[in-house]
């Protein structure tokens, strides 16, 4: 535990608040910091459950009749000691019908008697439920989960008590034990010596990849995140060497020798572009590439039927993240999610406004060591709140792959498909393929495979071919919506290519459609302006020549 929060209850103690919640999972290290609390001010420790009575610390069992939560609390106020009185999972009796009306005002009277003695209520649980009518005269307490230093302890002990077995390895480089605990972090002790043990029992040697499976079983048990398992490297990801460049850079930017270095933990990515281009793929491969946990927010199973329900599952899925950081939170599509943040107070009573407002302070906010990676196709849908400098640590433009990109995508895609990529002519594929994204070509190569199976034959440039002029691609589908697209994202954000973007088709005014509308383009445009004048205020060197609106 943080020597902060060990030093905040303390203080509580002497300072005599009365009640006092607590809200950890775990009871074994509250019990040992609460001991020590009690010990310093020679006071006694009392513990108390439902199923054991009252009883002092380390004794066995209380008796039969102090089980019951009111006779309990009249123990507690007819008591002499000088004493702190542990009641663990308590909050039930907070809310049951039967108990609650009786044990609310009980604590409410036993807040005065207890302000004149030197007697303490610590009540523990894993969850934090308060009735309203307590809600002034109870303290609360978060209990951090185990510190860097905490699992450190942890983990040399665990390496001490098999020192002695030649059939297990337990020798770890710097970098390797860092990464270890790193991943460990958001464990509770219990759970980090149980994942340590598995791995030796079944690794023979203290595995990363052990421990993030663990990891995966917390995510499991929520309803608001998800958790992905990942083999997506950087190299299943075609062209976008300028992003690639930019994320191979940070691949150490976790480890305590950037900490050293005086480097921050980088905070996120925001990708904007055309759909099909790689940045769902890209937010799979920083997590492979990075050895981290990856986690997907859908927005939508944020919000819930009830009424603050919705913003208390954002709040929960920010713990959660922040519980198993270092990780990366994906959260795909977001200007869907957000959208209608406008009028949200006339049509959802404020629900989507609150929700967005929680996950922006956060985004301004957050110290835990969460990368978050939001992609979106349509800016003009992006609140211009989120485009601020200082939610992320850059916006990258996703585009259409050039020439040399669609021979490295048409590469991956045939090879993973256990093809000869010699026996293909990729600069004629990348030729007649122009304007296609990279979920289009994939799309190709399958339907040039399917063609060549139907005839009993092995597929080749000629089938791809074929399947690529049957193909209408988004660059004519929605030519306009890619121009306005790329026209919005130049000198407003970074190119995730250093390939020059190919022309589209000639478009005429009847093309843009709403895009032609009065002010759409300048509602879209302002979304930025607050972003780029911070980034002019910022930045090193001789400023920019301002944009044309």
């Amino acid at each position: 535990m943080p020597e902060s929060q060990a030093r905040e209850i303390e203080i509580l103690v002497r300072a005599r608040y009365p009640l006092v919640y607590v809200v950890s999972w775990e009871e074994a290290r509250v019990e040992d910091v609460l001991a020590a609390v009690a010990r310093a001010r020679s006071k006694k420790l009392f513990i108390w459950t439902v199923t054991d009575g009252l009883r002092p610390f380390n004794t066995p069992r209380g008796d039969e009749e102090s089980r019951d939560p009111l006779v309990v609390l009249d123990r507690i106020v007819a008591s002499k000691d000088q004493a702190v009185f542990v009641l663990k999972d308590f909050h039930p009796f907070l809310h049951d019908p039967q108990y609650a009306t009786a044990v609310i005002r009980k604590l409410r009277d036993a807040t005065f008697a207890l302000k004149m003695s030197y007697k303490t209520i610590i009540i523990v649980s894993p969850v934090l439920r308060l009735p309203p009518e307590l809600e002034k005269a109870i303290t609360v307490v978060d209990f951090g989960l185990p510190t860097f230093e905490d699992m450190g302890a942890l983990l040399d002990r665990i390496i001490e008590s098999v020192k002695g077995n030649k059939q297990i390895n337990t020798d770890l480089s710097p970098e390797e034990r860092d990464k270890l605990l790193k991943a460990a972090l958001g464990l509770t002790l219990a759970e980090a010596e149980n994942v340590f043990a598995r791995s030796i029992v079944e690794r023979k040697c203290l595995d990363v990849d052990v421990v993030l499976l663990e990891k995966e079983q917390i995510i499991r048990k929520t309803e608001v995140l998800e958790y992905l398992r990942t083999e997506t490297d950087v190299g299943s990801v075609g062209g976008l060497d300028l992003l690639k460049s930019w994320l191979g850079k940070r691949t150490r930017a976790f480890e305590e020798s950037a900490r050293q270095f005086g480097l921050p933990e980088p905070k996120g990515l925001l990708l904007l572009g055309v759909q099909g281009c790689g940045k769902s793929l890209t937010a799979k491969s920083i997590a492979h590439l990075w050895r981290l946990p990856l986690l997907k927010m859908d927005v939508g199973r944020i919000f819930a039927g009830l009424v603050g329900a919705s913003e208390e599952n954002m709040r929960k899925a920010i713990r959660i993240a922040e519980s198993v950081a270092p990780c990366v939170l994906w959260i795909d599509e977001i200007e869907k999610g957000l959208s209608g943040v406008q009028s949200s107070s006339s049509s959802d009573a404020g629900t989507t406004a609150r929700v967005f407002g929680t996950l922006l302070t956060w985004l301004q906010e957050k110290t835990a060591p969460v990368f978050v990676i939001a992609t979106a196709n349509d800016i003009s849908q992006l609140p211009p709140e989120l485009l601020r400098k200082g939610r992320f640590d850059d916006i990258f433009f996703v585009d259409l792959p050039g020439i040399t990109e669609r021979k490295e995508i048409f590469r991956i895609h045939l090879a993973r498909r256990g093809r000869d990529v010699e026996r293909f002519d990729l600069e004629r594929l990348a030729a007649v393929s122009a304007g296609f994204s990279g979920a289009e070509i994939e799309q190709a190569v399958i339907a040039g495979m399917y063609d060549a199976f139907d005839k009993g034959a092995e597929v080749t440039t000629d089938d791809i071919v074929t399947a690529v002029q049957q193909t209408f691609p988004l660059c004519r589908t929605m030519a306009a919506e890619i121009d306005f697209l790329r026209r919005w994202a130049q000198n407003r954000a970074r190119p995730s290519s250093s390939e020059p973007s190919e022309p589209l088709p000639d478009l005429g005014p009847e093309d843009y459609g709403i895009m032609m509308q009065p002010g759409v383009a300048e509602a879209a445009a302002a979304a930025y302006r607050a972003f780029e004048a911070e980034r002019r205020a910022t930045a090193v060197g001789p400023p920019d020549v301002e944009d044309e609106e």
